[in-house]
């Protein structure tokens, strides 16, 4: 378990932060630049001494007012990746990379130095120099160099801020298989949710230096409070679903999801493994019956929990379909029309062209979010 509960005063901001998140796993960070995220991470690396507060690792405990317990920076087993990679220009890239193994204690060598350089996919360059690199590989070169120094806590403050969309496309994999293939902990810091949906676990929202809400990403896609910050267009409920059908030749991926199945692009589709996806609101249609002859590919019956105003003359609708919720925009005068009201059964209809998300590596067995 991660534990924070700090406060900071500094230049005019007030910060009080406090989450507890399960460990392994990614905690994103999520909130509007300068709403106090970094501030936070650095608090947790010991970058930063808050003014009072506890934070605390599975059985470390790294910082304490009352006990007055302050472990210092160097001992706290943090690796860092920070927006520009920082690497040594006078390395090599396997040069960076030792340089960070020479940092871990012996007695921890539990990642060794060819099983970072597979997993990153650094082979062909670990005799280049820094300057010989593009963005996205310096910034997985760095992430190596951070795991190879074999940190208890791995934190990565908005390592693909610097990259432009084609680069991102490329480091998001690795940051993938960090999370499917090892068991460190993670901070992830990010403004963009599409990273935040694609590698959390858990989900911290900030907003003028406090936790405006928490949860799985499931949990977190539902809070009005998300919506505020992310606007209306990408209003959406995320679910995890199973795979359970695979079409190769069409690039589909067939997943159970409470009371059906979606049906969603993805070029990974392996039987049993979990898959995350976003359905944005404005692309979820409501019927009232079961709908036939229509080209979407998926109609999911469910019930109305909630129907709430949004923005001008239309209302966001939450259907329970088993086990998870979906949200649906629709207009005022469709509510009034179709008679929608709480505990309704009705079918939600979503374009598969439409899904939003990736199929991700997680074991059948790992908790559903509604």
């Amino acid at each position: 378990m991660l534990s924070v509960a700090v406060s900071k005063a500094r230049d005019g901001f007030s910060l009080h932060v406090a989450f507890n998140a399960p460990t392994p796993g990614i905690v994103g960070l999520f909130g509007r630049s300068g709403c106090g995220k970094t501030t936070t991470a650095n608090l947790i690396a010991g970058l930063l001494s808050p003014d009072e507060g506890r934070v605390s690792l599975d059985d470390a405990m790294l910082f304490d007012t009352r006990a007055g317990t302050a472990m210092p920076a160097e001992q706290r087993r943090i690796g860092y990746v920070f927006q520009d990679a920082r690497l040594f220009p006078h390395f090599s890239v396997a040069g960076n990379l030792r340089y960070g193994q020479k940092r871990a204690h012996r007695s921890d060598q539990r990642i060794d130095f060819d099983e970072v350089v597979a997993l990153l996919g650094l082979a062909p360059f670990l005799t280049r120099r820094p300057h010989q690199l593009s963005g996205g590989e310096r910034q997985r070169v760095a992430l190596g160099r951070a795991i190879l120094s074999q940190p208890r806590l791995l934190l990565l403050d908005e390592p693909l801020a610097s990259l432009d969309i084609a680069r991102r496309e490329d480091v998001l994999p690795y940051l993938e298989l960090l999370r499917d293939r090892l068991s460190i902990p993670m901070i992830y810091v990010s403004h963009q949710f599409d990273e935040v949906l694609r590698l959390a676990t858990h989900v911290v929202l900030l907003d003028a230096g406090r936790v405006i809400a928490q949860g799985t990403p499931g949990e977190v896609s539902l809070r009005p409070e998300l919506r505020a910050i992310v606007g209306p267009d990408a209003v959406g409920a995320v679910v995890d679903g199973v795979v359970t059908a695979f079409d190769a030749a069409r690039g589909l991926v067939e997943l159970r999801v409470g009371n059906g199945s979606l049906h969603i692009r993805s070029r990974d589709g392996r039987i049993g493994s979990t898959a995350r996806v976003q359905l944005l609101a404005r692309d979820v249609i409501l019927a009232t019956r079961k709908p036939d002859y229509l080209s979407v590919r998926n109609a999911i019956e469910g019930v109305i929990e909630e129907i709430v105003p949004d923005e001008a003359d239309a209302c966001l609708v939450r259907v329970d379909i088993g086990g998870a919720s979906v949200l649906a925009r629709v207009t005022s005068a469709a509510v009034q029309e179709l008679e929608l009201r709480q505990a309704s059964r009705v079918w939600a209809l979503i374009k598969a062209v439409s899904v939003r998300g990736h199929a991700f590596s997680q074991t059948a067995s790992a908790p559903a979010s509604k």
